[in-house]
């Protein structure tokens, strides 16, 4: 897959406070450095669950962990078949994880940085001092001749750390055979090496709270901004103004900028019947640690009645927006206010669509609503120190290992995604997988339609069924 450039890269890094700065000069006065990451580039924080999933996977790959504590790491989703997440430090990408459907696991991608924060225990290599400058300067793949040792546990296809005898990383690559068979070869490759770009890399102990002081002229800028757009759009109308809450991080930061802007309004939100608890609660929080009113209507019953008639909805069959968001919540307003101007926490690096919306605009189901987007040119860092900033409630999913927040089931999650939901919430999967089989038998579908994930496809593994085509 292609990356999509979605706006300018902002990331950068600052080598004496050890931080992210979305700017040339962090706030201690230091230049930064810009970091090359993959486009969209919205990178953001890695919580808990994030460093943990990522020391879990180099661990058992390589013996060691990639993130050390103390250290800011930040994960950059890129283009992948599946999910695929850069994790930058110290101002550059030391590696990657990559999930592979197929196997229903994760791999790791190291690069050569890498190696400035930890030492491989297993799948490496050691070659002769004479081989080290073709593969550390060219990027030459190690071949047989040049190898002096190579770890058992090296299976073909594994990925590898390439040491020199005194054990420093000269490159990293994919292994073409495993330990076995390279050990009785007298020629050819071992491993193909990787020709990563290296990078500038500077290792160092920082907080989230230093990372809020180094950007701090940055926030205030893009929420003075944000407060003004506000402002400007709620002064061209007399329409009632509302904040569309949805217990995500962007709608967080909305509601932030708005009250800021506007004082108190009340929270639209649209419980779809789909919602982890978690979100429920924030919403709760939100409002009652802002003084808010939350009016709220719900999706439920639409959701599944749709689905009794359609199936369940699928990546290229989104027909569950439609049903169990825009109508219900074009209902209440109508019922409510009739017409009004609901401030949402859209943002231009989520997708293309995204990036091509207007800032303000209506959509074409809910018209008697104008939407306008005061986050619309914030990357995720932006909203996260922000919110960090102001000491917000945000929802704990963050920490736990959701990028985004919506329903549980939603069929555009990435399979790693699903799979880390149908382990963490079982009794929400059980409910979704019993009516999923309820339809897979009522219209003649294979068993793995259900337990592969065909449903999240219209008509990947369905041609028995002309409803499903």
């Amino acid at each position: 897959m292609r990356p999509a450039y979605l706006g300018k890269i902002l990331l950068h890094w600052c080598d004496t406070c050890h931080v992210p700065v979305l700017s040339g000069v962090c706030g201690c006065g230091a230049a930064t450095r810009s970091v090359a990451i993959t486009p969209p580039g919205d990178a953001r924080p890695a919580f808990p669950a994030d460093r943990e999933l990522v020391n879990r996977i180099y661990q058992d790959h390589f013996g060691a962990p990639l993130i050390p504590e103390g250290t800011l790491a930040l994960l950059n989703k890129v283009p992948d078949t599946d999910r695929m997440e850069e994790v930058i430090m110290g101002g550059s990408v030391v590696g990657a994880i990559r999930y592979i459907t197929g196997e229903n696991r994760w791999e790791p991608l190291p690069r050569r940085e890498s190696a400035l924060f930890l030492q491989p225990s297993r799948r490496y290599v050691v070659v002769d001092e004479g081989a080290v400058p073709s593969i550390r300067d060219q990027g030459a793949s190690v071949l047989a001749p040049g190898l002096r040792a190579i770890d058992p546990f090296v299976e073909k296809g594994d990925e590898v750390f390439i040491l020199s005898p005194d054990g420093s990383c000269v490159g990293v690559g994919r292994a073409k055979v495993d330990a076995a068979g390279a050990s009785s070869m007298e020629r050819g490759a071992v491993v193909r090496t990787r020709k990563n770009a290296l990078s500038r890399c500077i290792p160092g102990t920082s907080t989230w709270e230093d990372a809020v002081s180094a950007n701090s002229s940055i926030i205030r800028e893009a929420e003075e901004e944000a407060v003004g757009f506000v402002r400007q759009v709620a002064g061209t109308t007399d329409r009632p103004a509302n904040v569309s809450y949805s217990g995500g991080k962007d709608s967080l930061a909305t509601l932030l900028v708005v009250k800021k802007a506007l004082g108190n309004v009340p929270l639209i939100f649209i419980d779809t019947g789909l919602e982890f608890p978690e979100t429920l609660e924030n919403v709760d929080v939100a409002a009652q640690t802002y003084g808010l009113e939350v009016v709220r209507a719900s999706g439920e019953d639409a959701f599944w009645e749709a689905f009794e008639r359609l199936g369940p909805p699928a990546m290229n069959y989104r027909w569950c927006c439609s049903a169990c968001k825009l109508r219900p919540v074009r209902n209440l307003i109508e019922e409510r206010w009739g017409e009004c101007i609901s401030f949402i926490g859209q943002r231009r690096y989520e997708s293309v669509r995204r990036k091509e919306s207007s800032r303000v605009f209506r959509n074409g189901i809910v018209t008697n609503q104008i939407s306008a987007a005061p986050i619309h040119n914030w990357t995720a860092l932006h909203v996260w120190l922000y919110i960090f900033r102001e000491q917000a409630p945000w929802n704990p999913l963050y920490a736990r290992g959701l990028d985004r927040i919506g329903c549980f089931m939603c069929p555009s999650s990435d399979v790693a995604v699903i799979e880390e939901i149908r382990k963490k919430y079982p009794e929400l999967w059980r409910e979704w997988s019993d009516r999923l089989g309820a339809w897979q038998e009522a219209h003649g579908l294979p068993p793995e339609w259900v337990t592969r994930g065909g449903w999240r496809i219209r008509g990947e593994v369905c041609d028995e069924t002309d409803h499903y085509r």
